[in-house]
């Protein structure tokens, strides 16, 4: 799949963007806080409805305006045209657009349009809190069958609902309280095994692609391993969470299940979150990202559009230039944006050099960068 153009209202610090984009590498350059990450971020958005920084969508909408729009023209490798439409308001209900029929449904924008980022932070992936290992877990999941977007859905709210429960009850539940409580855990039990199920068989997926995608980057034969740590999974979350009650009552929140669980990364049989050094962490985040990333492009048929934002900017020249050429050696692609706040490596892989000032973007050439 490729975006042919890209069209932004009052996104961010764009009040009118028309680019035209096309196959191979796009190079964005310019100092900081020009609009680079701005651009990248609002194909994502295009794709999920939501930010890879973690922020609400009312946060993305240019100052002093009610709305921002963003419009993507994509065509598919079959040759299929789509166009994406969204409007992200500061107040009230986004809405989502595909050929010009409503959407309600990130699986129905995942079916147009799949992106992969990387970051700088991918570090965190293993040195940081297990929820964002959860979280990419989940997002991968989702990418391979947009319909578990759903299921995804489905844990949250009951999770909020028995966690509600759970706080008001207090230290004396009564009888009416165990009875809703035997209700959320059967309902909890449920949506909770099928993702512990979803997130096991994942895993187990990724780890060749792993190991591989971790040898592309550092050339070493280190032993990769990953596991899914969920202790629960053994009896059965409805077992877990029989046992896990009293616990569960006293603290006013659910101690066990899938929210709680984690993938455990280990590199020649260390664990990598704790006595992993800096530059492993970063290469294996990056590797995880890599894996899924072969993984959606086996799955479809096709790869997602790559997202490499600022992930060279703590490397010197050489270092940036050895990673910038495995990453993209190692990765299938059919588009590729890459944003970077200092000069980039020279490389024959970059076809379309842009740079961006203020939010306007004009062509220039590698040695304008």
């Amino acid at each position: 799949m490729i975006v042919r153009s890209l069209q932004l209202t009052d996104f961010r610090n764009y009040s009118t963007l028309h680019l035209a984009l096309g196959s191979g590498v796009h190079a964005l350059t310019g100092d900081n806080a020009q609009g680079k990450t701005n651009l990248v971020e609002a194909l994502v958005v295009l794709s999920t409805m939501k930010s890879f920084r973690g922020v609400a969508n009312d946060a993305v909408v240019r100052k002093d305006a009610a709305s921002a729009f963003l419009r993507a023209d994509i065509v598919h490798d079959d040759l299929r045209e789509f166009l994406v439409e969204i409007e992200l308001k500061s107040a009230g209900r986004s809405v989502a657009q595909v050929n010009r029929k409503r959407v309600t449904r990130t699986r129905d924008l995942l079916s147009v349009l799949r992106t992969t980022v990387f970051t700088p932070d991918d570090r965190n992936l293993v040195h940081g809190a297990a929820s964002l290992r959860r979280s990419l877990l989940d997002d991968a999941v989702v990418s391979l069958d947009p319909a578990r977007q759903d299921t995804i859905n489905e844990l949250e709210r009951v999770l909020r609902q028995r966690n509600a429960l759970l706080k008001e009850s207090g230290y004396r539940p009564s009888a009416s309280t165990f009875d809703a409580l035997d209700a959320w855990d059967e309902k909890l039990a449920a949506v909770g095994d099928e993702v512990g199920r979803a997130r096991a068989e994942l895993i187990q997926e990724l780890l060749p692609l792993a190991q591989s995608s971790y040898r592309a980057l550092v050339g070493d034969e280190c032993s990769l391993l990953l596991a899914y740590d969920a202790p629960w999974r053994e009896a059965g979350l409805a077992c877990a969470l029989r046992e896990s009650r009293e616990d569960d009552l006293r603290r006013g929140s659910s101690t066990v299940g899938p929210h709680r669980d984690d993938m455990v990364v280990s590199l020649d049989d260390f664990a990598s979150r704790t006595q992993g050094s800096h530059g492993e962490q970063h290469s294996l985040g990056l590797a995880l990202r890599m894996a899924v990333h072969h993984l959606v492009s086996q799955r479809w048929g096709t790869p997602p559009l790559v997202v490499l934002d600022d992930v060279l900017s703590a490397l010197d020249n050489k270092r940036a230039s050895a990673l910038f050429e495995r990453l993209l050696s190692a990765l299938p692609y059919r588009q590729v944006l890459v944003t970077s706040a200092h000069p980039l490596p020279a490389s024959p892989r970059i076809t379309h050099w842009l740079e961006v000032v203020a939010g306007t973007i004009s062509s220039c050439t590698q040695d304008e960068q």
